[in-house]
């Protein structure tokens, strides 16, 4: 038989959480439209990098507690969303327009000119 044993609040660790946050992508003809949910996450602590084709989503949750009370459970208190996507040849990394508001990351990533898809005209000879 196993011993149960009692936490004290004292002996918690407070080691944050690594979470994936849901992410919706969506293409059109000119490039992708990845949209990510991260909610508690305020701006300022909001990290977005692309090295070597890799774009990385990073944000830290700030949770607040009224100053007067302590949270005796809490599912999120420290944590830290992180997310990674390999960028096709295609898409121009250097154009991504970003956007963020209500918790929402909205990211415009457009396609290399090249890539693009493009009518030819063809002549009568």
């Amino acid at each position: 038989m196993s011993e149960k044993k009692t936490v004290s609040r004292s002996e918690r660790a407070e080691e944050p959480q690594t979470l994936l946050p849901r992410v919706d992508v969506f293409e059109d003809k000119d490039g992708i439209l990845l949209l990510a949910d991260m909610p508690g996450v305020p701006k300022d602590r909001l990290d977005l990098r692309v090295e070597n084709d890799t774009l990385t989503l990073e944000g830290e949750i700030a949770a607040s507690t009224p100053d007067d009370m302590e949270a005796i459970y809490a599912e999120v208190r420290h944590g830290r969303y992180r997310r990674a996507f390999a960028l096709s040849s295609e898409l121009d990394s250097g154009r991504i327009d970003a956007q963020f508001r209500d918790g929402v990351l909205n990211l415009r990533i457009p396609k290399h000119e090249h890539a693009q898809p493009r009518r030819i005209e063809v002549k009568t000879a």
